[in-house]
C-alpha cells in the first residue's frame, strides 16, 4: 500500500509515531509537494493521502475522507504567504506567480483578489518557490514559505488571516482521504495508519518537545518558531472546519476554479 505524505512540517505532526515509534509494515510513505501527491492519488499511484483541499474538491466522487483529521488554521498560519512588491489593493493586471506546489492556496488567492479586492491579475503558474523579482507578487507555502531570504519582500500577507478577516471562516489547506477503489483490499491497512495518525496527535500533547526537536532537524531550514506553528495548526477536522471547508468550495465553484461540492463522503471506520 502506498501512503502520500506531504513533505513539509506542518504534516511532521501526524506521521511522528510511524516514523519514529513504529513503521507501518506493508505500508510504503510517498514524500511529496501536495501539488505532486494530488496528482499521484488522482492518478492512482497512490492509495491514500492528504492532499490539497481544492483537489478533494475535484476528485470526491472517487475518494472518502477520513473525518477525523485536517491541516488547517484559524486565521492567522504563517506558511501560506503572498509575497509582493505593490500593495495587495494594486495587484490588478499585474504579474503574479502561483506556485504548483499547492491546489487549495492557489484557489484560496484568486478567490480573494476577484471577490474581496477586485483584482484580475495575470497569473503565471510556477515551480515551487517562485522568485520575486520575476514578478509583482508570488504565492509561497509550506516550508517554502518561512525560509530566510537575503531580500524580505516590501508586502507579505498571510491568506490564512486574510480569509478569516475578509469572509469571517478559517481555512482548511489539506484533508486526508483514501481512494474507493482500494479500502476493501486494504482496510486493515487504513486502520493502522487512523490508528497512528491518532497516536501521533497525542504524542504532540504529551511529548511536543521532542517532536519539535525532530522536526527541526528534519527540516533545519525552517526559520519559524515551530512550537508556535503547531500551536496556530488544527489537526482534529471539526464540525466547523467542515462547514468552513463547504463555504470555500462554495466560493471557488462560484469562479469555476474547482468543480462544486455540497457534500462530501467519510470513511467510515466502524464498518
Amino acid at each position: 500500500m502506498k501512503l502520500g505524505y506531504i513533505d513539509f512540517i506542518n504534516c511532521y505532526p501526524f506521521y511522528y509515531h510511524m516514523f519514529e515509534k513504529k513503521q507501518l509494515e506493508g505500508i510504503t510513505i510517498v514524500p511529496g509537494y501536495p501539488g505532486t501527491l494530488n496528482q499521484m492519488l488522482s492518478n492512482g499511484d497512490l492509495d491514500m493521502s492528504p492532499i490539497s483541499s481544492a483537489t478533494c474538491a475535484d476528485i470526491h466522487e472517487d475518494i472518502l475522507v477520513l473525518p477525523q483529521f485536517c491541516l488547517s488554521s484559524i486565521g492567522y498560519v504563517g506558511s501560506v504567504t503572498l509575497a509582493s512588491n505593490i500593495p495587495i489593493e494594486e495587484l490588478d493586471k499585474k504579474r503574479v506567480g502561483v506556485t504548483n506546489a499547492s491546489h487549495t492556496s492557489a484557489v484560496l488567492l484568486k478567490i480573494l483578489l476577484k471577490k474581496y479586492y477586485n483584482a484580475r491579475p495575470v497569473y503565471h503558474t510556477t515551480g515551487p518557490r517562485p522568485k520575486l523579482n520575476d514578478f509583482d507578487a508570488a504565492l509561497l507555502i509550506g516550508n517554502d514559505a518561512m525560509l530566510k531570504t537575503s531580500v524580505p519582500p516590501t508586502y507579505t500577507y498571510d491568506l490564512g488571516d486574510l480569509w478569516l478577516r475578509k469572509t469571517g471562516h478559517p481555512v482548511v489547506f489539506a484533508v486526508f482521504v483514501v481512494k474507493k477503489a482500494i479500502i476493501e483490499k486494504y482496510y486493515s491497512k487504513i486502520q493502522l495508519i487512523i490508528s497512528s495518525y491518532e497516536k501521533s496527535l497525542e504524542c504532540l500533547k504529551n511529548e511536543k518537545e521532542i517532536i519539535i526537536a525532530k522536526a527541526a532537524k528534519k527540516y533545519p531550514d525552517v526559520i519559524y518558531d515551530i512550537n508556535n506553528y503547531y500551536n496556530v495548526l488544527k489537526f482534529e477536522f471539526t464540525d466547523e472546519l467542515k462547514k468552513a471547508l463547504m463555504f470555500y468550495y462554495a466560493e471557488g465553484a462560484d469562479l469555476n476554479l474547482i468543480k462544486a461540492t455540497r457534500n462530501l463522503t467519510f470513511f467510515d471506520a466502524d464498518n
